[in-house]
Order: C-alpha cells, then sequence, then structure tokens
C-alpha cells in the first residue's frame, strides 16, 4: 500500500500532532491527545512516540488522554553526547517528563526497551501510578539476550556497519517479517519514516549507544520486579501473539508469571501491535483504567 505523501510529508505531519517540551535542559518531542486520565505511553527501540499515533489517537476518542515522549536519542528529541542512555537514567527521565507536564498520576503503557525502563519508572513512584499494561518486553534482564537481528548494534564497529545497512527498503523487509502480519496495509512511507526517524541528526549514534547500555545487574532486576509485586494499582499484558523476537511462549510467559497474572490478552499481530491493533489495546486500557 502506497500513500500520496512523501516521507518527509509524514514526519511533518506526525511532528505537526504533538509539541516540544524542556525537560531538563532536552529539547523532548511529546504527543499529547485527548483529554481526561493520562495513558503515559514509553516505546522502545528503534522507533519513537511515532508507534503510538493510532493508539493515543483511539485512547482519546475513548475518554483519556494519550501522551507520549520521544526519548533522548530517538525520533524528535535531541541527542546530547552526555546524556546517559540507560534504562534506569531513562526512567527517571520519563518521570520528570511528567512532571514537567503537570501529570500528577498516570496509567502506564509500555513496549520493548520502554518495559524495563517503565518498571523501573513504575518502582519509584507507585503512589503515581494507577494501572500498568505491559506490551511486548521482558523483565528478566539479567537472562536477556538480544534477538538476532539486534544482536549487531551492541558491538563496536559491527553496529555502525549494521546500522548503514538499515535503508527504506531493508527495513520494510525487516518490519514485514518481525513488525506485523499484513504490512501491505500499512501506507509504506509510514513504515519507511521509522528509518529516518531513527538516524535524523546523528546518523543514530545515540541508538547505537542504548543498545551497547542495557542494564542486566541483579538489582536492577529486583527494581524491575518492584513495579509488578504486591502493588495496589491493576496490571494486564496484552501480546502480539506471532512476534518472532520476543515470542509469547518465553516473554509472555516470564511478564505473566513475574505479575502473577491469569492470563494475557493475545492479538493477531508481531513486535509492533501498536502500528495493527491500536483499537484493541486502546480499548483494553480503558478497561483495566475502569477497573
Amino acid at each position: 500500500m502506497s500513500d500520496k505523501r512523501t516521507v518527509e510529508q509524514v514526519i511533518e505531519q506526525h511532528q505537526a500532532a504533538g509539541r516540544f517540551t524542556q525537560v531538563d535542559g532536552i529539547r523532548t518531542f511529546v504527543l499529547d491527545e485527548g483529554k481526561g486520565e493520562v495513558v503515559f505511553c514509553i516505546h522502545g527501540v528503534p522507533t519513537s512516540s511515532f508507534l503510538y499515533r493510532k493508539v493515543i489517537h483511539a485512547l482519546a476518542a475513548k475518554g483519556m488522554r494519550g501522551v507520549a515522549i520521544d526519548l533522548p536519542g530517538l525520533g524528535l528529541s535531541d541527542r546530547p553526547e552526555d546524556f546517559e542512555y540507560t534504562f534506569h537514567n531513562f526512567a527517571r527521565f520519563c518521570a520528570r517528563a511528567a512532571d514537567v507536564m503537570g501529570i500528577e498520576k498516570y496509567h502506564l503503557l509500555i513496549h520493548d526497551i520502554g518495559g524495563p525502563i517503565g518498571f523501573a519508572m513504575a518502582a519509584e513512584n507507585k503512589e503515581k501510578v494507577l494501572s500498568l499494561t505491559i506490551l511486548n518486553t521482558w523483565i528478566e534482564v539479567d537472562k536477556f539476550k538480544k534477538p538476532l537481528p539486534m544482536r549487531p548494534f551492541g558491538k563496536p564497529l559491527l553496529g555502525e556497519a549494521e546500522l548503514l545497512t538499515i535503508t527504506h527498503m531493508t527495513w520494510y523487509l525487516l518490519f514485514s517479517q518481525l513488525g506485523v502480519n499484513h504490512a501491505d496495509n500499512l501506507p509504506k512511507e509510514e513504515v519507511y519514516a521509522y528509518v529516518d526517524l531513527l538516524k535524523r541528526d546523528d546518523s543514530g549514534k545515540a541508538f547505537l549507544k542504548i543498545m551497547r547500555n542495557f542494564q542486566k545487574s541483579e538489582e536492577f532486576k529486583r527494581l524491575c520486579y518492584q513495579a509488578v509485586e504486591n502493588v495496589s494499582y491493576p496490571i494486564q499484558a496484552i501480546w502480539g501473539a506471532d512476534d518472532p523476537a520476543l515470542d509469547y511462549e518465553r516473554f509472555g510467559e516470564e511478564i505473566k508469571n513475574a505479575a502473577k497474572l491469569p492470563s494475557v490478552h493475545k492479538l493477531s499481530s508481531k513486535h509492533f501491535l501498536q502500528e495493527e491493533k491500536p483499537e484493541e489495546i486502546a480499548q483494553l486500557v480503558v478497561q483495566l483504567a475502569r477497573s
């Protein structure tokens, strides 16, 4: 499926739909739509708030306020060289962003590396969390191994070389295999936009720093677990059931067991289920919020 818009126009429209705010001196892009209780969405790699654009629109239509920031180093946000690109520091940054925007309480929606980031954020701000919805991610940070296509990025030189091979066409192929079940239903220009949003001003250098800073300590794992053990807020997990990278059998069950969930909502999609199932995700978030 093609689109009359160019990739540049897709990104321009995305930027026009949001705004910029300053968080600790970092110019941070925010998608913010709707009124009501806030659903704070945390993205992973190699994505940005762009992945949540449809979910946020669906949440707004259902009477909630959807908010997603671009983490430093990704999307339209600044990419400072001296930023500490670790999960824990991202968690603190997200909490500060919520404070800057005057958001006192929020429902969390987390995905990919946004999982460990969101767990740490929730653990350190339990009194502000209204509910937690977990999309394809992991919590056993000490045992986690990156999916094969992502491993080269963690290594010096190899990562830089791999990044050069990511073009609109190679990304579209990867997106079709790992991201969604039906790439044909999405405008190619929107899929290509992920590449341009990833590389932007620094050609992806900050992304490589993130890929080389996955925290795997026992201490950080204990912090993540504090977000799902003996908490007062409700928790649910929604899984792109056909995800070959973070497959349900291993990672979905890992989340289910850690959070002691009776079941997990499985949707017919892969890793980027926000692209294919925004309505279903938004509906489940609303249901949990109203429970």
